[in-house]
């Protein structure tokens, strides 16, 4: 499978990923609107977005400039390399 390279359909597939967390988010809201549960969304969402935020930019940019990160599982094998590396020193 290629990569898509058309801007529209870029653009709609983030839409669509925006649609499916606000949708999934609601539903979990309207299964029980407290406030708790609405925090605890809210910093869940914050801390995936943080982690994957330092998953691409913040190892590509500032611990391993020469490695591009082709998913989260791309990442997982590179950190799973990097430490069997740091056991055999």
């Amino acid at each position: 499978m290629s990569d898509i390279k058309s801007p529209a359909l870029l653009y709609l597939k983030g839409g669509l990923f925006l649609l499916a967390g606000l949708v999934a988010g609601a539903l979990l809201l309207a299964e029980m609107p407290t406030l708790k549960v609405g925090l605890l969304l809210a910093i869940c969402v914050w801390s995936f977005c943080r982690a994957y935020y330092f998953a691409f930019y913040v190892i590509e940019r500032y611990i391993d400039p020469q490695f591009r990160f082709a998913g989260l599982c791309s990442f997982a094998a590179y950190v799973l390399r990097r430490r069997a590396a740091a056991r055999r020193e």
